[in-house]
């Protein structure tokens, strides 16, 4: 929601023999500018390095037949273990790879908190937030890029990566400390949000008619799956029809579960040739699909491209939890689900190694999943 809003980078095992082979990037290729302090700075024009391609610009257009949709909203104890809600299920999954759920069983105190947290935390002054500043090799930290790509169209916010899980990947002394009781709460919404997403998957599976574990197993299991944490802000932007929040990408990982901003609309998702707006829910969490599950389910669940706009009037928080396969085990099509007709459309690959294309490319549409199509 990367992702990207919703980026998933952690790895279950960070320092596998394949991760080892490979020169990771230790420094930024230009020096790294706050967002949020050029927003407050009060800057009249968008400097040119957040200046994207008029083609890849946001379309505000009222007449646009897409911004008059909405994803689905489905009812998670409606959906658990019913055959028609798993119908519901599956039909958004093929159909838009997005979904908003409710009665998901997080406790909605604790998200108000938790997002209210991390609005504090963007509002420090610079000099505190910098004492996390993050680095390419590893992503964990106060950040404004991704990719390492010099000279390349940067986007128009901030961001706070973390690992979450397994637990003994956690840095606490990368985890910000201010405000008050930041680290109780993401630890406290990460474990209910950990929870919902392994029944999501649970959920998935089913509706692929798998046994209920067959998509856990594929992503090594419970206690080998990997987590991470993204706080995004958005600051308010002086020309926000020349620049993008967060590009147009798909999430790389397994599902992303998306707590957004009640107050100030930002995420669009790719419907055909349109964008939509997404509408928050209120109390609800928005769920999408990322490439793995695109992969394992063969492309019969869409990863779906989307991308974060954003205002001149307002800023914009947002949260998303990556939840991801261990890093080092192959992921491709699950068996039961290839026939004569629809064979294999994916070259297994580990996550470690497809995280980081995008860690060295930044968001690039569906480039990074098609790349792996068996006809390529």
């Amino acid at each position: 929601m990367q992702n990207l809003l919703h980026l998933s980078l952690v790895s279950s095992n960070p320092f596998s023999q394949s991760q080892k082979k490979k020169k990771m990037v230790a420094s930024w290729p230009e020096p790294i500018v706050s967002v949020q302090a050029l927003s407050q700075a009060g800057v009249s024009t968008v400097p040119n390095r957040y200046v994207k391609p008029t083609h890849q610009r946001p379309v505000y257009k009222s007449d646009q037949s897409g911004l008059d949709m909405e994803i689905p909203v489905l009812d998670m104890s409606d959906m658990w273990r019913n055959p028609e809600g798993l119908k519901r299920v599956r039909k958004a999954c093929e159909e838009w790879g997005f979904f908003q759920v409710v009665n998901h069983g997080v406790d909605h105190g604790l998200m108000e908190r938790v997002r209210g947290a991390w609005r504090e935390f963007f509002d420090l002054p610079v000099e505190m937030k910098r004492k996390y500043a993050n680095s390419p090799d590893t992503y964990e930290g106060y950040g404004s890029r991704i990719g390492v790509v010099k000279d390349a169209k940067l986007d128009w916010s901030d961001y706070f990566f973390l690992n979450y899980l397994p637990s003994s990947i956690r840095n606490l002394s990368m985890w910000p400390s201010q405000p008050p009781k930041i680290r109780e709460l993401i630890e406290e919404y990460g474990e209910e949000v950990k929870k919902l997403c392994e029944r999501l998957v649970e959920t998935l599976s089913e509706s692929l008619g798998l046994e209920p574990d067959h998509l856990m197993k594929a992503f090594g299991g419970e206690d080998k799956v990997g987590a991470s944490l993204r706080a995004n802000f958005y600051p308010k932007c002086p020309q926000p029809h020349l620049t993008l929040g967060l590009s147009s990408h798909s999430d790389p990982g397994g599902i992303t579960i998306v707590l957004s901003d009640e107050n100030v609309a930002g995420l669009q998702v790719r419907r055909g040739d349109c964008w939509v707006t997404v509408k928050s829910v209120p109390n609800a969490l928005i769920v999408n699909i990322g490439d793995q599950v695109q992969i394992l389910s063969n492309g019969i669940y869409k990863s779906v491209e989307h991308q974060v706009i954003v205002n001149s009037g307002m800023d914009r928080v947002s949260l998303a939890l990556f939840y991801n396969p261990r890093s080092d085990i192959p992921i491709g099509p699950v068996e039961e689900l290839l026939t004569d007709n629809r064979p294999a459309l994916y070259k297994p690959i580990r996550f470690d190694e497809y995280r980081l294309m995008i860690r060295q490319k930044g968001p690039s549409g569906k480039n990074q999943v098609d790349s792996l199509l068996a006809s390529t």
